[in-house]
């Protein structure tokens, strides 16, 4: 448990970090670093930024996901929270274009490439940090710990950005009072820090070391041992990501913009559906403990491909309480996916190069999805001045993911058992050789 809570309490600050960039971006970065007479241009410059935090995540997959299996969980995940801490407390301090001219977006990119290597590095760790050492057969409970941070940071940004609209003027909002939202980030990251140096090792990176089985060029072996389990792990992320961008980030966007709704009454709308998303996520990890974890992730994922017609067909009239409901029931279906991720994602890779093969999967993933995603949508929406080319967009991601679930193995329940006590015998058989030869 005391895992549960250290992966739970890192990975929400650190997706507080990433929420509070991706929410600024709809609300606000387009008119304070991306100015332009068009709200739509300006939103999609700001979203352009939003995706370079998914696509510099892969460097942080490749950096931090193979230190993983060679250096330990642990230090890893501290490495990973100082990086996400440290650059968002500076976007905090950066000054707006109408201040420094094109620096002030070259310098919010700069900083939102190093959240992203930050955040490429984390769920791998975050992931491991509870599934190792919880029991193997409730594995889908355990590691959905990593999987709440995302809602719990997004409750928390879009929770502080509310507050900050409700309590400041407009001009006050814009001035300086988005910035405050940010620097709360060092604080948080402190909290964070505390928890995870009093951890221990995981019992399977124990074993890799005792056992001198820790890999020498991870990367290279899970793209020539298991290019089947990467692919799908990929695939497998593609729709939730994409669906989760949907609702969390386009839609605030799209009610402010199209429907013509308050920013409060937008965030409102994420901040209940990310409120139950606490809740669902390790309910929905849980069932993916008691029925097969691939049949439910293939309901989950046509749910993901209907959904959007629903719900625009729904808020089409601007009501905000079907507004709600449309977001609610987005974050719903994006629970009983991303609550079994976790764990399905792990379950693909050999114990010894989980931590580099998890993390390549959620970053390679995170960049044909998430990354592109907010852009693809206010793009079509812009040029099609409909929703319906951003719904067929949300099917076609559903079709990849059905295939990585396909491709993918169900779980074996007894693979770090027999790879720790497998690791063991092969160290005693060294040291009895060794012994011997002296």
């Amino acid at each position: 448990m005391r895992a549960f809570i250290a992966s739970l309490t890192g990975t929400s600050l650190e997706w507080y970090d990433f929420a509070v960039y991706s929410a600024a971006s709809a609300l606000v970065f387009g008119k304070l670093f991306f100015p332009s007479e068009d709200p739509l241009t300006g939103a999609l410059l700001a979203f352009s930024t939003y995706a370079v935090g998914y696509v510099s995540r892969p460097l942080g997959g490749f950096v931090f996901g193979r230190l993983g299996d060679v250096i330990g969980r642990k230090k890893v995940l501290v490495a990973t929270l100082v990086l996400i801490g440290a650059a968002t407390f500076l976007i905090g301090l950066i000054p707006t274009q109408a201040t420094i001219g094109p620096a002030a977006p070259v310098l919010l990119v700069l900083l939102r490439f190093a959240q992203g290597v930050g955040v490429g590095g984390e769920w791998g760790g975050a992931v491991l940090l509870t599934s190792e050492y919880g029991d193997t057969r409730s594995r889908g409970f355990w590691a959905s710990a990593a999987q709440i941070g995302p809602p719990a940071g997004n409750l928390m940004a879009n929770g502080v950005l509310a507050a900050l609209g409700a309590l400041l003027t407009e001009q006050q909002f814009f001035s300086w009072g988005w910035r405050i939202a940010f620097l709360l980030s060092g604080v948080l990251v402190l909290f964070g820090l505390w928890i995870r140096v009093r951890l221990e090792e995981t019992p399977v990176f124990k074993a890799m070391e005792a056992g001198g089985d820790r890999p020498q060029a991870p990367i290279k072996e899970v793209f020539t041992t298991q290019p089947r389990a990467l692919i799908a792990a990929v695939l497998c992320r593609v729709a939730p990501d994409v669906l989760y961008a949907m609702f969390t980030v386009f839609a605030l966007t799209y009610a402010t913009q199209k429907l013509g709704m308050a920013r409060s009454s937008a965030l409102t709308a994420v901040l209940i559906g990310s409120a139950l998303q606490i809740v669902l996520i390790p309910l929905a990890g849980a069932l993916s403990d008691r029925w097969n974890r691939r049949r439910m992730y293939l309901c989950g994922t046509v749910a993901a491909g209907v959904w959007p017609f629903v719900f625009f067909l729904m808020t089409d009239g601007g009501s905000w309480a079907l507004l709600v409901l449309g977001v609610v029931g987005a974050l719903v279906i994006h629970s009983l996916l991303y609550g079994p991720q976790a764990a399905f994602v792990a379950e693909q890779f050999t114990p010894r190069l989980r931590y580099t093969g998890s993390s390549l999967a959620y970053t390679l993933a995170g960049v044909i999805g998430g990354a592109v995603a907010p852009l693809l949508f206010t793009a079509l929406l812009g040029t099609f001045g409909t929703w319906l080319p951003l719904a067929l967009y949300l099917v076609c991601t559903a079709v990849l993911t059905v295939v990585g679930v396909l491709l993918g193995r169900d779980a074996d329940h007894d693979e770090d058992e027999r790879y720790v006590e497998e690791t063991a015998h092969r160290a005693r058989d060294h040291a009895a050789t060794a012994a011997r030869d002296d």
